[in-house]
């Protein structure tokens, strides 16, 4: 379930309860006539089911709520109340499979922006991964594959190819290149200054380094782990469950392949610059065409929820709640 809290005109507010009260997914509404001071209005609250969250913020901004006042929702970690567990089983397929479009553009444009922080934790992750390719240790590369924030770009790129909207995949483009750029100038320049005060020799990447030569040697199989990377990265966005993120971020070498191409191109070793780059593509191209995937499928498959839903209520048939398993307790 999610909370909800909105700052409506007082013009508005009958018509923001009387929306809620036609919502099978609503519950707990609450409202305190005058009790919000800025912006003026009044407070209404009350508890939805994510799967209604669409069809909720859908409505008071239609009435223009967004615009004059305020809409807040937060995730409810404990929720004991029967009628909130009926307004769950009354709404519309899953929770889990169910996408908050306006939570989902939140994230990818804050993932998007070019800050200073995603700058510094892209540059931390290049070094790091540039460490672990010199001393071939795999647990570097884990390491800068979990801090690397790049992953929300290109979520925002895969949004953006959906809702056709060209804004979000200008800029998250441009923050992917800016920052990877950045930080393999920075890998580049660290490795130059170590080659020339004796920390590195030039022979200190070798060609054989059975543990970490997956960052510079391509294959079908990097292609195919950056599709179920970047379906699993959306699939966990949508879903609300940012711990699987960990899961995508060490299974795609974008951020190690950096860090090779920036202590290769210090070091002069041509093989393994080309390597790094076809890397690089291959794990883009894979995570943009499989999260493009994924977010179409889920788009036109909670349309054919919804349809359904509105078919069988137009027909006068109830809709057949979910049935949850009987209690076991002893």
């Amino acid at each position: 379930m999610l909370h909800m809290r909105a700052i409506v005109p007082p013009d508005r507010t009958d018509e923001v309860c009387r929306a809620l009260a036609d919502c099978d997914g609503a519950t707990n509404i609450v409202l305190v006539r005058g009790a919000a001071l800025a912006p003026s209005g009044d407070l209404v609250t009350g508890d939805v089911a994510r799967e209604s969250a669409n069809e909720v913020l859908d409505a008071l901004q239609e009435l223009g709520v967004d615009r004059d006042g305020s809409i807040a929702l937060e995730r409810i970690d404990l929720s004991m109340s029967q009628v909130a567990e009926r307004a769950e089983r009354r709404a519309p397929g899953h929770g889990d499979d169910a996408v908050v479009w306006d939570e989902l553009d939140r994230q990818v444009t804050e993932g998007m922006a070019m800050t200073w922080s995603f700058i510094a934790f892209l540059v931390l992750a290049t070094q790091l991964a540039a460490i672990a390719a010199l001393i071939d240790s795999p647990i570097l590369v884990v390491g800068a594959m979990v801090l690397g924030p790049e992953f929300a770009a290109v979520a925002a790129i895969c949004y953006g190819l959906v809702r056709l909207q060209a804004r979000y995949i200008v800029t998250a483009v441009r923050t992917l290149v800016v920052g990877f750029v950045i930080a393999i100038v920075a890998t580049y320049v660290c490795a130059l200054v170590s080659r020339w005060v004796g920390v590195i020799e030039i022979s200190e990447l070798p060609a054989d380094r059975p543990l970490t030569a997956f960052i510079y040697s391509p294959d079908r199989w990097s292609f195919i782990v950056a599709l179920l990377a970047g379906a699993a990265g959306v699939l966990s966005l949508t879903a609300g469950k940012s711990s699987t993120l960990v899961g995508v971020f060490i299974s795609v070498t974008t951020v190690p392949a950096a860090g090779n191409l920036g202590v290769a191109l210090a070091l002069r070793h041509v093989s393994e610059i080309e390597g790094s780059l076809t890397q690089l593509g291959v794990n883009f191209g894979g995570m943009i065409i499989a999260g493009t995937v994924t977010l179409f499928v889920q788009r036109v498959v909670w349309g054919i929820v919804l349809r359904r839903r509105e078919s069988l209520t137009s027909t006068g048939r109830p809709v057949r709640p979910r049935v949850r398993p009987p209690d076991r307790r002893l």
